[in-house]
Formats: C-alpha cells, structure tokens, sequence
C-alpha cells in the first residue's frame, strides 16, 4: 500500500482526501479513498472506497483492512483473517455510520 498523504489520527475529517493504493493479490492495483480509521480493542482497521475510471469514489462497495504503521509510520495493510473478527469489525463500522 502507498499513502498520499500523512494520517492526522486526532482529526478524523482528515481521512477524504487520503488516497491509497491497494496491490490486489492478481498483481494488479486499485486506487481507493479512505473513509476512516477506527479501532477494535487494540487493533486499527481502514475503510476504503475504491475510485472508479472517473476518479470518483464507488458509493455500493468498501474494502475493510487491518491497518499498521512500520517503525518508520510508512502505512501498511493486513487482511482481516477470520469470519468472528471480520463480524466484529464490520458491527463496530455500521455503529460508526449511524453516528455520522
């Protein structure tokens, strides 16, 4: 994953126009938007929106990683490895779209 930008974690407005590519496991890239950053317990996960042809963000479609940051803070991606923690990861996301 490449990051355009810097992540300000106490603003979370900060994340529109945070842009990141994504390596997909065929070897090809997808460029998406990130929604937010949020926790579960002591992990972060990302929400991101891939940008169509038109560079516009796709509204029906997210894509849920765990998110890091390397010692040097570069961003990198895990995917999220079970059924139970992918559950939990997408009921703490509904609770954070019911805020908004």
């Amino acid at each position: 994953m490449s990051a355009h930008k810097d992540i300000d974690f106490n603003n979370e407005s900060d994340f529109s126009d945070l842009t990141v590519t994504v390596d997909l496991d065929d070897g090809t890239e997808m460029d998406c938007q990130a929604l937010t950053i949020f926790d579960v317990g002591e992990q972060l996960y990302i929400v991101l929106l891939p940008i169509d042809a038109s560079g516009a963000p796709a509204k029906d479609q997210v894509y849920i990683y765990r998110y890091y940051e390397d010692q040097n803070k570069e961003p990198y991606l895990g995917n999220i490895e079970t059924d139970e923690e992918y559950d939990m990861v997408s009921k703490r996301f509904d609770e954070i779209q019911e805020q908004l």
